[in-house]
């Protein structure tokens, strides 16, 4: 199929008119999505803090644990694209609702787990419950925004991860360190407890103020929708839109789901076992591992603002993606090196957060300029599935090393290697391609 890159309209999205439509948008909309994505991302990633205690209670073993973080996303791959077709087809606010709430009684779920079947089977549930939001989020976005704003807006929105980085840290850390006993129950079980309900609660929120077009918002003026909807109009009329089974054989999605697969395995990676890494570099009080862990979070929310607004500024998307990638994997490289030393690896492991989270949205720049209706839903979500796909591979594949090897450090080459070739690949599509045609191309 022959894609090519949507060039924006230089008189709309210039206006001050416009700008503050946007503006208004964008305040509307990505505190709160960013707000449930940060629900999202600590439902998922709360299980590397949990596995502090939850392990040595429960007899689990490194692989074990490793197999349980990871299977999450086989459920979430099986019900990616099912579940962005039907938002497509229903809308985003009834159906993101249904994710939320329904992932959130999952989540809670997780406090009575016993057994290390029970724990496969609930990971795997959580990874159908959530299938699809981020996808979704993604797709949605690309309703009210034309594609000269994404880099800044995926990367507001994307703030998110790094956020719930920042909170889920010192959250977790803080609920380990003083809820182990009340009523009977673990401090993991408290865990699971106090971060599975907000997103039923969010799930209902989402219900009353979600809208899913533009035309459907009342907060909007009918010239704010005129001078928003032109835009996103002449841009669908000129992308393609295929019939959905070409999506499964074009060449640019699994090009692309290669590329996300290895910033996938390096964000994962990093995610699942930052709080291990922490405490084997001599750190060993929950609270404090929680603390220190929000550290290269925050600092990945100011690189992230920057490198999103420098690639929709220059139209470069491709080196946009590339260097943050390759920060990623020297960081991971400089905190193996480092590992005796905390706050050596600490630094360490923040120049490879902050490289891999600003590698992130510059991403989700690239497919969403490619394809419309069906086939973009179909398309980001096969992205997005078969990337994720490294976050059940690259758990296994670490615990399995780290058992093997008696050895923490043993899975970091592979998530090295996987950054290192993430970047290669984006290197290797045509400038032409993905580049914005102002100045790059």
């Amino acid at each position: 199929m022959n894609h090519t890159f949507i060039e924006p309209d230089p008189d709309s999205s210039s206006s001050a008119q416009a700008n503050a439509a946007y503006r208004k948008v964008a305040w509307r909309l990505l505190p709160l999505l960013g707000f449930c994505y940060i629900l999202a991302y600590l439902d998922r990633i709360n299980i590397g803090f949990a596995k502090l205690q939850m392990s040595a209670d429960l007899g689990f073993s490194e692989a074990v644990y490793g197999l349980g973080a990871g299977i999450f996303f086989i459920g979430y791959f099986l019900f990616e694209v099912p579940s962005n077709v039907i938002l497509h087809q229903v809308g985003a606010r009834r159906w993101i609702a249904r994710i939320m709430m329904t992932w959130g009684l999952v989540s809670l779920a997780m406090m009575w787990v016993t057994t290390a079947e029970m724990f496969y089977l609930l990971r795997f549930l959580l990874g159908i419950a959530e299938a699809g939001f981020f996808p979704g989020i993604i797709l949605y976005l690309t309703y009210w925004f034309p594609a000269e704003r994404r880099g800044r807006i995926n990367a507001l929105f994307m703030i998110a991860i790094a956020l719930a980085g920042v909170i889920g840290g010192p959250l977790s850390g803080w609920i380990l360190d003083h809820f182990n006993g009340h009523w009977g129950w673990a401090a993991w079980q408290w865990l699971f407890l106090l971060e599975g309900l907000p997103p039923i609660f969010m799930g209902l929120v989402i219900l009353f103020w979600l809208d899913d077009r533009i035309a459907d918002a009342q907060w909007l003026t009918p010239a704010e929708k005129a001078l928003l909807a032109a835009p996103i109009a002449a841009e669908e009329a000129r992308k393609l839109s295929p019939p959905l089974r070409e999506v499964f054989t074009d060449g640019h999605v699994w090009w692309l789901s290669s590329i996300y697969f290895c910033l996938v395995m390096g964000l994962y990676g990093l995610g699942f076992w930052l709080p291990t890494l922490l405490r084997d570099s001599g750190t060993s009080d929950p609270l404090m591992i929680g603390l220190l862990s929000a550290i290269p979070y925050a600092l990945a929310v100011p690189t992230m603002v920057l490198v999103g607004k420098a690639a929709d500024r220059r139209g470069e998307r491709r080196w946009a993606l590339a260097l943050p990638a390759l920060a990623g994997a020297l960081g991971l490289g400089l905190s193996v090196l480092s590992a005796d030393n905390p706050w050596l690896a600490l630094a360490a492991l923040s120049l490879a957060t902050m490289g891999i989270m600003s590698a992130l949205p510059a991403f989700w720049s690239l497919p969403a300029a490619l394809l419309s209706g069906t086939a973009a839903a179909a398309g980001i979500a096969l992205i997005n599935a078969l990337g994720n796909l490294a976050g059940f591979l690259g758990p296994v594949a670490v615990g399995w090393l780290r058992d093997a090897t008696q050895n923490s450090e043993a899975g970091m080459p592979l998530l090295i290697l996987a950054l290192v070739l993430g970047a290669i690949l984006v290197l290797r599509i045509p400038a032409r391609l993905v580049n914005d045609g102002r100045k790059a191309g």
